[in-house]
């Protein structure tokens, strides 16, 4: 398809499969709002709650005075799931509505399509091959490999140390996020001590995922680990209704939010997912309050893109402050100083001679990742242990004595 190209400069920050977009405006005047688009998809699970935490932050902001007295505005778009429509989306915002930035879609390839990804490490890798032309781009969540090395420390303790489970099944989405993270499972699993059997990749437009898992019941894993974010609740219901007996681990990006366990009817009973903030659980002194707040406001929890998009419109702010101006190439030499510490962590950017330039730092000291498990319709934190409130259980018809077998 046709690629963004944009009169002016773009810079993007991006979320899990999301990414934000800062557009160059014309000069605004001192007292002019502080635009910040938000391309999205409304009637997704993830993609709902990018526009809902990104316009709870401005609120709080300008309710404070602003940015040096100008308000922060939100301004949303709808991209249905469309790179085209999201393409769209992205040339109103930059030529007609004229803001300074756009925080957009939690899909990787609505993502590529703006940029000239979300977790996908194409993102930063862009970044690299042409830092003049593309370094208006950071990337605002973990990068795929970093997801899948979180999986593996956490499948480490608590899989292979607790439950000594010796193998398992890759059970992935076919889509751009995913490449990298299989590459990565498929690296670090065997490290752990962990065989893979077999590698699934199955079409996001799957609908009936019988024949999958009677394969991988057939090859008997220990665990099937994980890379869904896009059809979540599907595989997720026929898991339970097929009582498979083998656990489910790793990224499943709808289980994130609290309505799961109602799209699920109940079927997530036992799934564990990585995630980067979780309730309950103060990863930061401003995760807990968030996410009651956000709860509050909008009946639900946000999803993991929620906590980004929130901590994004801060660090947004915070570096227009800095920088004293919506001037992108200013607003680049700004960002790459941020030093927030926001709702998922110590938010931080590689420099551009690093591995992966403006993507965000990650580790114990800057952003991390937590092990969630539904348990009883809540979300509770199995991993790691020094935050962790509750322990490992499953529903009867998973069956873990096959780790010993």
């Amino acid at each position: 398809m046709q690629k963004v190209r944009p009169q002016t400069k773009a810079m993007a920050l991006s979320l899990l499969a999301a990414g934000t977009v800062i557009a160059l405006a014309p000069a605004a005047q001192a007292a002019d709002p502080i635009k910040i688009g938000v391309i999205a998809e409304a009637a997704s699970i993830a993609g709902a709650a990018i526009p809902n935490a990104a316009q709870m932050a401005a609120d709080e902001i300008n309710a404070k005075g602003g940015v040096d007295g100008r308000q922060i505005q939100i301004v949303t778009y709808d991209d249905h799931s469309s790179s085209t429509d999201a393409v769209r989306a992205f040339q109103r915002a930059a030529s007609d509505d004229k803001v300074h930035a756009v925080i957009a879609s939690y899909i990787s390839e609505v993502v590529l399509a703006l940029e000239p990804c979300a977790a996908s490490n194409e993102i930063s890798q862009v970044v690299k091959k042409d830092y003049e032309h593309n370094k208006y781009t950071f990337h605002g969540y973990l990068t795929s490999a970093f997801l899948a090395a979180s999986v593996c420390d956490a499948a480490k303790d608590l899989l292979v140390t607790n439950l000594h489970m010796k193998t398992a099944v890759v059970m992935s989405e076919d889509a751009a996020w995913t490449t990298p993270l299989d590459v990565g499972y498929l690296e670090c699993l065997p490290k752990i001590g962990i065989k893979v059997l077999d590698h699934i990749r199955f079409s996001p437009d799957t609908t009936d995922f019988t024949p999958i898992f009677n394969k991988i019941e057939g090859e008997k894993p220990d665990v099937i680990i994980t890379g869904i974010s896009h059809v979540g609740v599907q595989p997720t219901v026929q898991w339970q209704s097929q009582q498979v007996p083998i656990p489910m681990f790793g990224i499943a990006s709808q289980a994130t939010s609290s309505t799961f366990w109602k799209d699920t009817n109940g079927a997530a009973d036992g799934v564990l997912f990585q995630t980067v903030a979780a309730p309950g659980v103060a990863v930061t002194p401003t995760a807990v309050p968030f996410t009651d707040n956000y709860t509050k406001r909008f009946g639900i929890t946000p999803a993991y893109d929620g906590n980004t998009a929130y901590d994004e419109v801060y660090y947004i702010a915070d570096a227009v402050k800095r920088a004293g101006s919506t001037d992108p190439d200013k607003l680049v030499a700004a960002l790459e100083k941020t030093d927030w510490v926001g709702t998922i962590g110590r938010v931080q950017f590689y420099g551009k001679d690093d591995a992966f330039p403006h993507a965000m730092k990650q580790g114990t000291d800057f952003v991390s990742g937590l092990l969630v498990q539904w348990q009883d319709g809540k979300q509770v934190t199995v991993w790691p242990l020094s935050v962790a409130n509750a322990k490992l259980k499953f529903p009867s018809f998973v069956k873990l004595q096959q780790a010993s077998n």
